[in-house]
Protein backbone atom coordinates (compact mmCIF):
# COMPACT_ATOMS: atom_id res chain seq x y z
CA UNK A 1 0.00 0.00 0.00
CA UNK A 2 1.70 3.19 -0.65
CA UNK A 3 0.14 6.89 0.62
CA UNK A 4 0.68 10.04 -1.28
CA UNK A 5 -0.33 13.89 -0.43
CA UNK A 6 -0.92 16.31 -2.87
CA UNK A 7 -2.59 19.60 -1.65
CA UNK A 8 -4.08 18.44 1.29
CA UNK A 9 -5.82 15.50 -0.35
CA UNK A 10 -4.71 12.11 1.10
CA UNK A 11 -5.01 8.99 -1.58
CA UNK A 12 -3.90 6.11 -1.19
CA UNK A 13 -3.19 2.83 -3.49
CA UNK A 14 -3.72 -0.68 -3.52
CA UNK A 15 -0.60 -1.86 -5.11
CA UNK A 16 -0.43 -5.58 -6.34
CA UNK A 17 -2.85 -6.60 -3.53
CA UNK A 18 -4.90 -9.07 -4.50
CA UNK A 19 -6.46 -11.53 -2.03
CA UNK A 20 -8.54 -14.99 -4.01
CA UNK A 21 -9.17 -18.12 -2.32
CA UNK A 22 -7.52 -19.85 -5.26
CA UNK A 23 -8.42 -19.91 -9.12
CA UNK A 24 -10.50 -21.95 -11.53
CA UNK A 25 -7.83 -24.90 -12.66
CA UNK A 26 -10.09 -27.32 -14.50
CA UNK A 27 -13.59 -28.91 -14.22
CA UNK A 28 -14.50 -32.63 -14.63
CA UNK A 29 -16.98 -34.25 -15.94
CA UNK A 30 -18.41 -37.85 -14.40
CA UNK A 31 -18.52 -39.95 -17.65
CA UNK A 32 -19.12 -43.33 -18.90
CA UNK A 33 -16.55 -43.51 -21.37
CA UNK A 34 -13.53 -40.88 -20.45
CA UNK A 35 -12.21 -42.35 -23.73
CA UNK A 36 -14.88 -41.38 -25.98
CA UNK A 37 -15.47 -37.67 -24.44
CA UNK A 38 -12.04 -36.91 -24.47
CA UNK A 39 -11.26 -37.30 -27.88
CA UNK A 40 -14.89 -35.30 -28.68
CA UNK A 41 -13.66 -32.40 -26.73
CA UNK A 42 -9.87 -32.51 -27.38
CA UNK A 43 -11.50 -31.85 -30.86
CA UNK A 44 -13.51 -29.13 -30.17
CA UNK A 45 -11.40 -27.08 -28.36
CA UNK A 46 -8.14 -27.95 -30.14
CA UNK A 47 -6.63 -29.80 -26.85
CA UNK A 48 -4.07 -32.92 -26.13
CA UNK A 49 -5.82 -36.29 -24.29
CA UNK A 50 -3.65 -37.62 -21.71
CA UNK A 51 -4.44 -40.33 -19.07
CA UNK A 52 -4.63 -38.49 -15.35
CA UNK A 53 -5.36 -41.54 -13.48
CA UNK A 54 -5.90 -45.28 -14.31
CA UNK A 55 -9.21 -44.84 -16.34
CA UNK A 56 -9.31 -41.07 -16.12
CA UNK A 57 -8.94 -38.64 -19.22
CA UNK A 58 -7.67 -35.13 -19.42
CA UNK A 59 -8.15 -32.62 -22.09
CA UNK A 60 -5.37 -29.56 -22.21
CA UNK A 61 -5.92 -26.86 -24.35
CA UNK A 62 -2.58 -24.96 -26.23
CA UNK A 63 -2.76 -21.12 -24.81
CA UNK A 64 -4.07 -22.16 -21.50
CA UNK A 65 -7.42 -22.36 -20.13
CA UNK A 66 -8.77 -24.88 -17.95
CA UNK A 67 -8.23 -28.71 -17.80
CA UNK A 68 -11.18 -30.81 -18.59
CA UNK A 69 -10.75 -34.03 -16.69
CA UNK A 70 -13.34 -36.99 -17.42
CA UNK A 71 -13.82 -38.89 -14.94
CA UNK A 72 -15.52 -42.76 -15.25
CA UNK A 73 -18.54 -43.33 -13.68
CA UNK A 74 -20.89 -46.14 -13.87
CA UNK A 75 -24.41 -44.22 -14.02
CA UNK A 76 -25.61 -42.55 -17.12
CA UNK A 77 -26.34 -38.97 -17.22
CA UNK A 78 -29.80 -38.27 -15.19
CA UNK A 79 -31.40 -34.59 -16.13
CA UNK A 80 -30.33 -31.09 -17.27
CA UNK A 81 -26.97 -30.08 -16.58
CA UNK A 82 -26.88 -28.06 -13.92
CA UNK A 83 -23.69 -26.43 -14.76
CA UNK A 84 -22.13 -26.07 -18.82
CA UNK A 85 -19.36 -25.10 -21.10
CA UNK A 86 -19.70 -21.95 -23.23
CA UNK A 87 -17.63 -22.24 -26.68
CA UNK A 88 -17.09 -19.29 -28.57
CA UNK A 89 -16.78 -19.97 -31.94
CA UNK A 90 -17.21 -17.83 -35.33
CA UNK A 91 -20.05 -19.35 -37.11
CA UNK A 92 -22.51 -21.22 -35.27
CA UNK A 93 -23.76 -23.07 -38.26
CA UNK A 94 -20.14 -24.38 -39.22
CA UNK A 95 -19.85 -25.43 -35.25
CA UNK A 96 -23.08 -27.43 -35.42
CA UNK A 97 -22.31 -29.03 -38.20
CA UNK A 98 -18.11 -29.85 -37.03
CA UNK A 99 -19.85 -30.87 -33.53
CA UNK A 100 -22.61 -33.24 -35.04
CA UNK A 101 -19.42 -34.89 -37.23
CA UNK A 102 -17.72 -35.31 -34.31
CA UNK A 103 -20.72 -37.86 -32.22
CA UNK A 104 -22.20 -34.21 -30.62
CA UNK A 105 -25.57 -32.74 -31.29
CA UNK A 106 -27.40 -29.58 -31.65
CA UNK A 107 -30.72 -29.81 -29.27
CA UNK A 108 -32.62 -27.50 -31.39
CA UNK A 109 -32.53 -24.82 -28.64
CA UNK A 110 -31.12 -21.67 -30.41
CA UNK A 111 -31.17 -18.25 -28.88
CA UNK A 112 -30.79 -14.74 -30.71
CA UNK A 113 -29.59 -11.60 -29.04
CA UNK A 114 -27.91 -8.07 -30.12
CA UNK A 115 -24.77 -9.02 -29.30
CA UNK A 116 -25.09 -12.56 -30.64
CA UNK A 117 -25.98 -16.68 -30.98
CA UNK A 118 -26.35 -19.02 -28.90
CA UNK A 119 -26.98 -22.46 -29.58
CA UNK A 120 -27.05 -25.20 -27.35
CA UNK A 121 -25.59 -28.74 -28.21
CA UNK A 122 -24.80 -31.78 -25.90
CA UNK A 123 -21.40 -34.34 -26.38
CA UNK A 124 -22.01 -37.44 -26.82
CA UNK A 125 -22.88 -38.52 -23.81
CA UNK A 126 -25.95 -35.84 -23.44
CA UNK A 127 -23.82 -32.64 -21.39
CA UNK A 128 -25.31 -30.02 -22.70
CA UNK A 129 -22.70 -26.99 -23.76
CA UNK A 130 -23.32 -23.76 -26.14
CA UNK A 131 -21.78 -22.77 -28.98
CA UNK A 132 -21.68 -18.85 -28.69
CA UNK A 133 -20.82 -16.31 -32.12
CA UNK A 134 -20.32 -13.01 -30.98
CA UNK A 135 -21.63 -9.87 -33.37
CA UNK A 136 -19.90 -7.01 -34.14
CA UNK A 137 -22.04 -4.58 -32.84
Amino acid sequence: MSAHQWRGLHIVAMVGVVETLGRLAGVTVDCRNPQRLADFWSEVLGGRVTESLPGWRRVTVAGGGPVLTFQPVPEPKAGKTRLHLDIAVTDVEEAVDRIGMLGGRWTGERHDYQEGAVLVMTDPEDNEFCVVQHYQV
